[in-house]
Protein backbone atom coordinates (compact mmCIF):
# COMPACT_ATOMS: atom_id res chain seq x y z
CA UNK A 1 0.00 0.00 0.00
CA UNK A 2 1.39 3.67 -1.00
CA UNK A 3 2.63 5.08 2.37
CA UNK A 4 1.22 8.44 1.29
CA UNK A 5 -2.06 6.95 2.77
CA UNK A 6 -0.59 6.09 6.20
CA UNK A 7 0.66 9.52 5.84
CA UNK A 8 -2.50 11.40 5.48
CA UNK A 9 -3.88 9.25 7.73
CA UNK A 10 -1.43 10.60 10.79
CA UNK A 11 -1.52 13.99 9.55
CA UNK A 12 -5.51 14.08 9.51
CA UNK A 13 -5.39 12.33 13.30
CA UNK A 14 -2.81 14.77 14.46
CA UNK A 15 -4.72 17.99 13.05
CA UNK A 16 -7.97 16.84 14.55
CA UNK A 17 -6.35 15.50 17.66
CA UNK A 18 -7.88 12.23 17.56
CA UNK A 19 -5.82 8.60 18.50
CA UNK A 20 -4.42 6.97 15.16
CA UNK A 21 -5.37 3.45 16.01
CA UNK A 22 -9.04 5.11 16.29
CA UNK A 23 -9.09 6.35 12.85
CA UNK A 24 -7.68 2.85 11.44
CA UNK A 25 -10.30 1.18 13.18
CA UNK A 26 -12.88 3.22 11.61
CA UNK A 27 -11.05 3.13 8.34
CA UNK A 28 -11.42 -0.90 8.72
CA UNK A 29 -15.31 -0.44 9.68
CA UNK A 30 -15.76 2.21 6.55
CA UNK A 31 -13.95 -0.80 3.88
CA UNK A 32 -15.99 -3.74 4.91
CA UNK A 33 -18.93 -1.47 5.30
CA UNK A 34 -18.62 -0.58 1.99
CA UNK A 35 -18.27 -3.96 0.40
CA UNK A 36 -20.77 -5.51 2.40
CA UNK A 37 -23.64 -5.54 -0.13
CA UNK A 38 -21.65 -7.34 -2.39
CA UNK A 39 -21.06 -10.36 0.41
CA UNK A 40 -24.13 -11.57 1.80
CA UNK A 41 -25.18 -8.12 3.11
CA UNK A 42 -28.71 -9.73 4.56
CA UNK A 43 -26.88 -12.23 6.48
CA UNK A 44 -26.95 -11.21 10.39
CA UNK A 45 -25.47 -14.12 12.11
CA UNK A 46 -22.08 -12.84 10.94
CA UNK A 47 -19.74 -10.45 9.66
CA UNK A 48 -18.93 -11.71 6.23
CA UNK A 49 -16.08 -9.24 5.04
CA UNK A 50 -13.48 -8.21 7.09
CA UNK A 51 -10.50 -5.84 7.29
CA UNK A 52 -6.84 -5.53 9.06
CA UNK A 53 -5.12 -2.64 8.65
CA UNK A 54 -1.23 -2.68 9.84
CA UNK A 55 0.04 0.93 9.67
CA UNK A 56 3.96 0.00 10.89
CA UNK A 57 3.75 -2.65 7.78
CA UNK A 58 1.71 -0.60 5.55
CA UNK A 59 -0.16 -2.76 4.75
CA UNK A 60 -4.54 -3.37 4.43
CA UNK A 61 -5.74 -6.72 3.69
CA UNK A 62 -9.68 -7.18 2.86
CA UNK A 63 -11.76 -10.30 2.51
CA UNK A 64 -14.86 -12.35 2.72
CA UNK A 65 -15.24 -14.99 4.92
CA UNK A 66 -17.63 -17.63 2.98
CA UNK A 67 -18.89 -20.59 3.95
CA UNK A 68 -18.31 -23.94 1.75
CA UNK A 69 -21.64 -25.43 0.91
CA UNK A 70 -23.07 -27.86 -1.78
CA UNK A 71 -25.99 -25.54 -2.46
CA UNK A 72 -25.90 -21.68 -2.25
CA UNK A 73 -28.89 -20.53 -0.43
CA UNK A 74 -27.00 -16.90 0.47
CA UNK A 75 -25.36 -15.43 -2.38
CA UNK A 76 -22.18 -13.66 -1.47
CA UNK A 77 -21.58 -14.82 1.62
CA UNK A 78 -21.08 -18.87 0.13
CA UNK A 79 -19.28 -20.72 -2.17
CA UNK A 80 -19.85 -24.48 -3.61
CA UNK A 81 -16.82 -26.66 -3.31
CA UNK A 82 -15.03 -26.70 -6.46
CA UNK A 83 -14.57 -22.51 -6.03
CA UNK A 84 -13.32 -22.78 -2.99
CA UNK A 85 -10.39 -25.61 -3.38
CA UNK A 86 -9.04 -22.46 -6.25
CA UNK A 87 -8.84 -20.72 -3.01
CA UNK A 88 -7.71 -23.30 -0.35
CA UNK A 89 -7.23 -27.05 -1.62
CA UNK A 90 -8.10 -28.09 1.78
CA UNK A 91 -11.64 -26.29 1.70
CA UNK A 92 -14.43 -29.31 2.22
CA UNK A 93 -18.10 -28.62 2.55
CA UNK A 94 -18.88 -26.80 6.37
CA UNK A 95 -15.24 -25.27 6.24
CA UNK A 96 -14.85 -21.40 5.48
CA UNK A 97 -12.24 -20.36 2.80
CA UNK A 98 -10.98 -16.02 2.72
CA UNK A 99 -11.54 -14.65 -0.25
CA UNK A 100 -9.12 -11.73 -1.00
CA UNK A 101 -10.61 -8.54 -1.71
CA UNK A 102 -8.64 -5.83 -3.78
CA UNK A 103 -9.14 -2.39 -3.37
CA UNK A 104 -9.53 -1.97 -7.30
CA UNK A 105 -12.83 -3.86 -7.05
CA UNK A 106 -14.78 -0.98 -5.24
CA UNK A 107 -16.51 0.84 -7.19
CA UNK A 108 -18.49 4.24 -7.14
CA UNK A 109 -20.78 4.01 -4.28
CA UNK A 110 -18.54 1.99 -2.57
CA UNK A 111 -16.32 4.56 -2.30
CA UNK A 112 -18.89 6.79 -1.17
CA UNK A 113 -20.15 4.49 1.46
CA UNK A 114 -16.17 4.40 2.75
CA UNK A 115 -16.13 7.53 2.71
CA UNK A 116 -19.14 8.46 4.57
CA UNK A 117 -18.82 5.95 7.38
CA UNK A 118 -14.81 7.24 7.82
CA UNK A 119 -16.84 11.20 7.66
CA UNK A 120 -18.77 9.93 10.62
CA UNK A 121 -16.47 8.20 12.73
CA UNK A 122 -14.04 11.02 12.79
CA UNK A 123 -17.00 13.25 13.84
CA UNK A 124 -18.00 10.85 16.64
CA UNK A 125 -14.31 10.96 17.42
CA UNK A 126 -14.30 14.93 17.55
CA UNK A 127 -17.29 15.16 19.64
CA UNK A 128 -16.40 12.51 22.04
CA UNK A 129 -13.09 14.14 22.68
CA UNK A 130 -14.78 17.55 23.12
CA UNK A 131 -17.56 15.66 25.66
CA UNK A 132 -14.00 14.73 27.32
CA UNK A 133 -12.88 17.91 27.16
CA UNK A 134 -16.07 19.66 29.07
CA UNK A 135 -16.09 16.94 31.79
CA UNK A 136 -12.59 17.80 32.94
CA UNK A 137 -13.39 21.06 33.31
CA UNK A 138 -17.49 20.68 34.99
CA UNK A 139 -17.79 23.40 37.47
CA UNK A 140 -15.01 25.33 36.01
CA UNK A 141 -15.09 28.71 34.37
CA UNK A 142 -13.71 28.84 30.68
CA UNK A 143 -13.25 31.38 27.92
CA UNK A 144 -15.96 30.85 25.17
CA UNK A 145 -16.06 33.08 22.07
CA UNK A 146 -19.24 33.60 20.63
CA UNK A 147 -20.56 32.26 16.96
CA UNK A 148 -24.03 32.62 16.39
CA UNK A 149 -27.27 34.26 18.58
CA UNK A 150 -30.73 32.64 17.45
CA UNK A 151 -32.65 36.33 16.88
CA UNK A 152 -35.47 34.15 17.86
CA UNK A 153 -35.51 31.84 20.44
CA UNK A 154 -32.02 34.10 22.02
CA UNK A 155 -29.94 31.34 22.61
CA UNK A 156 -26.30 31.83 22.08
CA UNK A 157 -24.12 29.31 20.27
CA UNK A 158 -20.29 29.52 21.87
CA UNK A 159 -16.67 27.74 20.19
CA UNK A 160 -15.13 26.55 23.73
CA UNK A 161 -11.83 24.61 23.46
CA UNK A 162 -12.57 23.71 20.17
CA UNK A 163 -15.76 22.10 20.89
CA UNK A 164 -19.47 23.86 20.52
CA UNK A 165 -21.62 24.56 22.90
CA UNK A 166 -24.93 26.44 23.43
CA UNK A 167 -26.05 28.92 26.53
CA UNK A 168 -29.71 28.60 26.32
CA UNK A 169 -31.78 32.34 26.90
CA UNK A 170 -32.27 30.89 30.59
CA UNK A 171 -29.19 30.11 31.52
CA UNK A 172 -27.78 34.30 30.77
CA UNK A 173 -28.04 37.52 33.04
CA UNK A 174 -30.73 38.86 32.43
CA UNK A 175 -30.47 42.24 30.58
CA UNK A 176 -26.61 41.38 29.31
CA UNK A 177 -26.72 41.23 25.21
CA UNK A 178 -23.92 39.47 23.32
CA UNK A 179 -22.68 40.14 19.51
CA UNK A 180 -20.46 37.71 17.58
CA UNK A 181 -16.75 37.27 17.75
CA UNK A 182 -17.35 38.32 21.35
CA UNK A 183 -15.32 36.57 24.01
CA UNK A 184 -17.01 35.48 27.41
CA UNK A 185 -16.67 33.52 30.42
CA UNK A 186 -19.22 30.60 31.03
CA UNK A 187 -19.51 28.11 33.61
CA UNK A 188 -19.91 24.41 33.02
CA UNK A 189 -22.42 23.10 35.28
CA UNK A 190 -22.72 19.58 33.81
CA UNK A 191 -22.68 17.10 31.19
CA UNK A 192 -25.50 14.93 31.11
CA UNK A 193 -25.67 11.51 29.00
CA UNK A 194 -28.94 10.29 27.75
CA UNK A 195 -30.35 8.21 24.84
CA UNK A 196 -29.65 11.20 22.07
CA UNK A 197 -25.82 11.39 23.43
CA UNK A 198 -24.45 14.06 25.74
CA UNK A 199 -25.67 17.69 26.19
CA UNK A 200 -23.07 19.96 27.72
CA UNK A 201 -24.92 22.63 30.34
CA UNK A 202 -23.17 25.77 30.20
CA UNK A 203 -24.43 28.81 32.22
CA UNK A 204 -24.00 32.59 33.32
CA UNK A 205 -26.24 32.46 36.20
CA UNK A 206 -25.29 29.57 38.23
CA UNK A 207 -24.32 30.55 42.11
CA UNK A 208 -20.82 28.52 41.56
CA UNK A 209 -19.95 30.88 38.37
CA UNK A 210 -19.31 33.82 41.07
CA UNK A 211 -17.76 31.35 43.47
CA UNK A 212 -15.29 30.03 40.74
CA UNK A 213 -14.65 34.61 39.17
CA UNK A 214 -13.80 35.45 43.57
CA UNK A 215 -11.60 32.05 43.47
CA UNK A 216 -9.65 33.23 40.69
CA UNK A 217 -9.54 36.88 41.47
CA UNK A 218 -8.91 36.19 45.37
CA UNK A 219 -5.41 34.71 46.15
CA UNK A 220 -6.67 34.20 49.67
CA UNK A 221 -9.41 31.66 48.32
CA UNK A 222 -6.98 30.18 45.79
CA UNK A 223 -4.99 29.49 48.42
CA UNK A 224 -7.45 28.09 51.01
CA UNK A 225 -6.74 30.71 53.36
CA UNK A 226 -9.72 32.28 52.87
CA UNK A 227 -13.09 29.68 52.32
CA UNK A 228 -16.32 30.01 50.87
CA UNK A 229 -19.03 28.87 52.60
CA UNK A 230 -21.76 29.47 51.00
CA UNK A 231 -23.53 31.66 47.78
CA UNK A 232 -26.98 32.46 46.91
CA UNK A 233 -27.60 34.48 43.67
CA UNK A 234 -30.25 36.35 41.94
CA UNK A 235 -28.56 36.85 39.02
CA UNK A 236 -28.12 40.38 37.24
CA UNK A 237 -29.51 41.79 40.63
CA UNK A 238 -27.62 41.08 43.68
CA UNK A 239 -25.33 38.16 45.05
CA UNK A 240 -24.92 37.29 48.45
CA UNK A 241 -21.43 35.12 49.67
CA UNK A 242 -20.32 33.87 53.30
CA UNK A 243 -16.64 33.91 53.31
CA UNK A 244 -14.56 32.34 56.76
CA UNK A 245 -10.83 32.50 57.49
CA UNK A 246 -9.90 30.08 60.22
CA UNK A 247 -7.05 32.19 60.91
CA UNK A 248 -7.84 35.12 63.16
CA UNK A 249 -5.09 37.48 61.66
CA UNK A 250 -6.82 37.26 57.87
CA UNK A 251 -9.85 39.31 57.03
CA UNK A 252 -11.88 37.39 54.85
CA UNK A 253 -14.74 40.02 54.09
CA UNK A 254 -11.79 42.49 53.26
CA UNK A 255 -9.57 39.97 51.22
CA UNK A 256 -12.83 39.45 48.80
CA UNK A 257 -13.04 43.76 48.66
CA UNK A 258 -9.45 43.65 47.63
CA UNK A 259 -7.52 47.15 48.00
CA UNK A 260 -10.25 50.50 47.42
CA UNK A 261 -12.67 47.25 46.34
CA UNK A 262 -10.92 46.68 43.26
CA UNK A 263 -11.34 42.69 43.60
CA UNK A 264 -14.62 42.67 44.03
CA UNK A 265 -14.93 45.59 41.13
CA UNK A 266 -13.53 43.54 38.70
CA UNK A 267 -16.34 40.58 39.49
CA UNK A 268 -19.25 43.06 39.63
CA UNK A 269 -17.75 44.48 35.96
CA UNK A 270 -17.44 40.57 34.75
CA UNK A 271 -21.17 40.28 35.69
CA UNK A 272 -22.28 43.10 34.28
CA UNK A 273 -22.61 45.29 37.56
CA UNK A 274 -24.26 43.04 39.71
CA UNK A 275 -24.42 43.81 43.36
CA UNK A 276 -22.47 42.05 46.00
CA UNK A 277 -22.64 41.46 49.20
CA UNK A 278 -19.95 39.85 51.26
CA UNK A 279 -20.49 38.58 54.74
CA UNK A 280 -18.72 37.08 57.21
CA UNK A 281 -19.67 33.55 58.02
CA UNK A 282 -20.03 32.74 61.77
CA UNK A 283 -20.78 29.17 63.31
CA UNK A 284 -23.34 31.28 65.78
CA UNK A 285 -26.80 31.19 63.91
CA UNK A 286 -27.90 34.35 65.29
CA UNK A 287 -24.55 36.20 63.96
CA UNK A 288 -24.45 34.45 61.02
CA UNK A 289 -28.46 35.44 60.14
CA UNK A 290 -27.74 39.14 61.40
CA UNK A 291 -24.91 39.03 58.99
CA UNK A 292 -26.66 37.75 56.36
CA UNK A 293 -29.83 40.46 56.19
CA UNK A 294 -27.44 43.14 55.93
CA UNK A 295 -27.44 45.69 54.72
CA UNK A 296 -30.11 45.91 57.60
CA UNK A 297 -29.05 45.84 61.15
CA UNK A 298 -30.66 43.04 63.06
CA UNK A 299 -31.01 43.71 66.68
CA UNK A 300 -31.73 40.72 67.78
CA UNK A 301 -32.21 36.75 66.30
CA UNK A 302 -34.51 34.30 68.41
CA UNK A 303 -34.04 31.04 67.30
CA UNK A 304 -37.09 28.42 67.06
CA UNK A 305 -37.63 26.11 70.68
CA UNK A 306 -38.29 23.15 68.82
CA UNK A 307 -34.79 23.04 67.27
CA UNK A 308 -36.20 23.35 63.61
CA UNK A 309 -33.84 25.91 61.37
CA UNK A 310 -36.57 28.49 61.80
CA UNK A 311 -35.97 31.97 63.61
CA UNK A 312 -37.33 35.46 64.51
CA UNK A 313 -35.51 38.33 63.30
CA UNK A 314 -35.43 41.58 65.12
CA UNK A 315 -34.86 45.05 62.67
CA UNK A 316 -35.74 48.61 63.79
CA UNK A 317 -38.97 49.97 62.41
CA UNK A 318 -37.88 51.80 60.03
CA UNK A 319 -35.47 49.02 58.19
CA UNK A 320 -37.75 46.64 57.76
CA UNK A 321 -38.24 47.73 53.87
CA UNK A 322 -34.53 47.54 53.87
CA UNK A 323 -34.26 44.05 55.43
CA UNK A 324 -36.62 42.25 53.51
CA UNK A 325 -35.12 43.88 50.27
CA UNK A 326 -37.31 45.07 47.06
CA UNK A 327 -40.41 41.80 46.38
CA UNK A 328 -38.34 39.74 49.29
CA UNK A 329 -35.16 39.48 47.24
CA UNK A 330 -32.49 40.51 50.59
CA UNK A 331 -34.91 37.90 52.68
CA UNK A 332 -35.08 35.71 49.95
CA UNK A 333 -31.36 35.50 49.52
CA UNK A 334 -30.37 35.65 53.30
CA UNK A 335 -32.69 32.96 53.59
CA UNK A 336 -30.97 30.41 50.96
CA UNK A 337 -27.63 31.92 51.67
CA UNK A 338 -27.76 30.53 55.89
CA UNK A 339 -29.95 27.66 54.76
CA UNK A 340 -32.43 29.17 57.25
CA UNK A 341 -36.04 29.74 57.73
CA UNK A 342 -36.23 33.25 58.85
CA UNK A 343 -39.57 35.66 59.76
CA UNK A 344 -38.68 39.43 60.03
CA UNK A 345 -40.07 41.33 62.20
CA UNK A 346 -39.95 44.91 63.21
CA UNK A 347 -38.97 45.90 66.93
CA UNK A 348 -42.45 46.86 68.34
CA UNK A 349 -43.86 44.02 67.08
CA UNK A 350 -41.24 41.88 67.53
CA UNK A 351 -41.32 42.64 71.59
CA UNK A 352 -44.46 42.90 71.97
CA UNK A 353 -44.88 39.36 70.46
CA UNK A 354 -42.22 38.23 73.13
CA UNK A 355 -44.45 40.09 75.84
CA UNK A 356 -47.58 38.20 74.78
CA UNK A 357 -45.61 35.08 74.38
CA UNK A 358 -44.15 35.33 77.96
CA UNK A 359 -47.37 36.46 79.29
CA UNK A 360 -49.26 33.72 77.51
CA UNK A 361 -46.95 31.10 78.75
CA UNK A 362 -46.95 32.69 82.54
CA UNK A 363 -50.76 32.57 82.20
CA UNK A 364 -50.20 28.48 81.28
CA UNK A 365 -48.15 27.97 83.91
CA UNK A 366 -50.41 29.58 86.61
CA UNK A 367 -52.90 27.68 84.92
CA UNK A 368 -51.53 24.33 85.37
CA UNK A 369 -50.23 25.17 88.93
CA UNK A 370 -54.06 25.54 90.05
CA UNK A 371 -55.23 22.63 87.67
CA UNK A 372 -52.52 20.34 89.95
CA UNK A 373 -53.70 22.10 93.35
CA UNK A 374 -57.01 21.40 92.24
CA UNK A 375 -56.48 17.80 91.46
CA UNK A 376 -54.42 16.97 94.66
CA UNK A 377 -57.39 18.57 96.85
CA UNK A 378 -59.63 16.36 94.78
CA UNK A 379 -57.50 13.36 95.66
CA UNK A 380 -56.84 13.78 99.20
CA UNK A 381 -61.12 14.08 99.42
CA UNK A 382 -61.83 10.95 97.76
CA UNK A 383 -58.37 9.69 100.10
CA UNK A 384 -61.00 11.03 103.01
CA UNK A 385 -64.16 9.90 101.75
CA UNK A 386 -62.23 6.47 101.44
CA UNK A 387 -60.61 6.44 104.84
CA UNK A 388 -64.25 7.63 106.31
CA UNK A 389 -66.38 4.99 104.50
CA UNK A 390 -63.50 2.06 105.84
CA UNK A 391 -63.96 3.51 109.38
CA UNK A 392 -67.56 3.13 109.10
CA UNK A 393 -67.36 -0.81 107.83
CA UNK A 394 -65.05 -1.54 111.03
CA UNK A 395 -67.48 0.28 113.29
CA UNK A 396 -70.59 -1.02 112.04
CA UNK A 397 -68.86 -4.52 112.05
CA UNK A 398 -67.26 -4.17 115.92
CA UNK A 399 -71.07 -3.39 116.31
CA UNK A 400 -72.28 -6.25 115.06
CA UNK A 401 -69.87 -8.65 116.95
CA UNK A 402 -71.03 -6.98 120.52
CA UNK A 403 -74.73 -7.50 119.69
CA UNK A 404 -73.87 -11.31 119.09
CA UNK A 405 -71.62 -11.68 122.29
CA UNK A 406 -74.71 -10.40 124.12
CA UNK A 407 -77.30 -12.10 122.28
CA UNK A 408 -74.93 -15.63 123.09
CA UNK A 409 -74.68 -14.27 127.15
CA UNK A 410 -78.73 -13.69 127.55
CA UNK A 411 -79.11 -17.10 126.09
Amino acid sequence: MNSEFFEAVNALAAEKNISTDYLFTKIEAALAAAMRKNYGGNNKEREVVKCSIDPEKHTIKIWAELEVVDEITEPGAQILPEDAKKIDKKAKVGSFVNKPIELSEYGRIAAQTAKHVIRQGIREAERSRQIEEFRSKKQEIVSAKVSRIDPIKGNVSLEIAGGDAVLPKKEQVPGESFYEGQHILVYIVDVRDDERGSKVMISRTHPGFVRRLFEREVPEIFEGEVEIKSVSREAGSRTKIAVYAADEDIDAVGACIGPKGARVNTIVDVLGGEKIDIIEYSEDPCEYISAALAPAQVTEVLVAASGAKECRAAVPDNQLSLAIGNKGQNARLAAKLTGWKIDIKPESVFYEEIENEKAAALEAEIAAQEAAEAQAQEAQAEEAAEEGEAAAEVAAEETEAEEAAQAADEE
